[in-house]
């Protein structure tokens, strides 16, 4: 079988096994007129701001400007989310420009054959995957909405199983740090962000307001020497971390194979994980894999990579960017089979425009709407 061919059985196997302001960025949504059968394509990019400025080891932002898609057809429509990230060179730009390209396959395709046309988006330009994952989302949030389930009902799954959420703490000064804390009790784990030149404050600082919350934190590729990292690591297992993402730049990866040998807390990877095809070589080097839809490119590769991660006894960790309800009620479809959540991107915002997952006792439950849940 050729690896294309195995690619598409596996993505069908996947889906049918069980069968500034608070004002958009732009307020022009571009259509496109649809062929017999195809779907009708229409994007809109949305500010969304957020309560604090959001600081990690590479960049600082108080908004984010995400690109919705829609995608019409009998009467139904799918909306999808990218939030374009500036780490893999995306930008609302460029995202328009995916969505744009990929429009004529959307206008002339059959819906239902969502695995192929998923293949057919993924192959159109390399990288751009949070447009191609705003496409994925739409298109799947069609077809749930065509056959009146949730998309955790089509593939067999139980939202009720979804593992407790993270909140995630941004790099900042002691005083901001605090209020932070303060501010994020309902929340019952804490992510905390570093790769700065204070992370043993920040740990000191969240742990001086919540001594006895369980914490994980994010290096986001900050320590670039790995003497330096493993005893920031090693500083941090003592003072109750529970696992370290990303400690290291992605292409660093003899380097984070030593860390992972001698720590006796989880690496996670993030940055070095976007697709089912990074997975392999990271089986050495880390405990687990942190998905991202918007890296992935779509709920459809983020399921092969689930099913990839378990065969080799990886952990797996959902996150995501700074996204509405509309990327985070998607994530929430696939929380069952996971064994860490890190959906928060709709909880960091002050302008969420669309309602759907529902954040109660320190989870994101899906909720029993159709598709991806949003409720209207």
């Amino acid at each position: 079988m050729k690896r294309r061919e195995f690619i598409i059985a596996l993505g069908a196997t996947a889906a049918v096994a069980s069968f500034g302001k608070a004002f958009p960025l732009n307020l022009n949504i571009k259509s496109k007129g649809k062929s017999e059968g195809g779907m009708r394509v229409r994007y809109e990019i949305k500010t969304l701001n957020l309560k604090h400025t959001w600081t990690i080891s590479r960049n600082s932002s108080d908004f984010k400007n995400n690109v919705f898609v829609y995608l019409e057809k009998d009467g139904i429509t799918g909306i999808g989310e990218a939030g374009p990230n500036v780490r893999y060179d995306e930008t609302p730009e460029s995202t328009v420009a995916l969505i744009q390209k990929a429009t004529p396959l959307l206008e002339k395709a059959n819906p239902w054959e969502f695995v192929q046309l998923g293949l057919d988006i993924k192959d159109l330009v390399p990288g751009q995957t949070a447009g191609k994952c705003a496409i994925d989302i739409a298109l799947m949030d069609w077809i749930g909405k065509a056959l009146n389930v949730p998309l955790y009902k089509l593939w067999g799954l139980d939202p009720t199983k979804a593992p407790l959420t993270s909140f995630t703490i941004g790099i900042d000064t002691a005083d901001v740090v605090k209020q932070k804390t303060r501010e994020a009790a309902p929340y019952k784990i804490l992510k905390i962000k570093v790769g700065g030149p204070n992370d043993e404050e920040m740990i000191d600082t969240v742990r001086s307001v919540a001594p006895d919350k369980p914490i994980r934190v994010d290096a986001n590729e900050g320590w670039k020497d790995k003497e330096v990292a493993i005893k920031k690591i090693e500083w941090m297992a003592k003072n109750g971390v529970e696992f370290v993402e990303q400690p290291m730049p992605a292409h660093m990866l003899e380097e984070t194979r030593w860390i992972r040998d001698r720590v006796d807390i989880p690496i996670i990877a993030d940055e070095a994980v976007k697709t089912a095809s990074d997975i392999p070589k990271l089986a050495e080097a880390y405990d687990g894999i942190n998905i991202k839809l918007m890296k992935a490119g779509g709920l459809q590769e983020a399921l092969r990579m689930i099913w990839l991660a378990k065969s080799l006894g990886m952990k797996i960790m959902i996150g995501c960017m700074i996204e509405s309800s509309v990327g985070i009620s998607a994530a929430a479809q696939l929380c069952s089979l996971i064994d860490y959540a890190d959906l928060d991107g709709n909880l960091l915002i002050v302008n969420d425009p669309f309602k759907g997952v529902i954040f109660r006792d320190g989870r994101q439950y899906a909720t029993d709407k159709p598709g991806i849940g949003l409720v209207s």
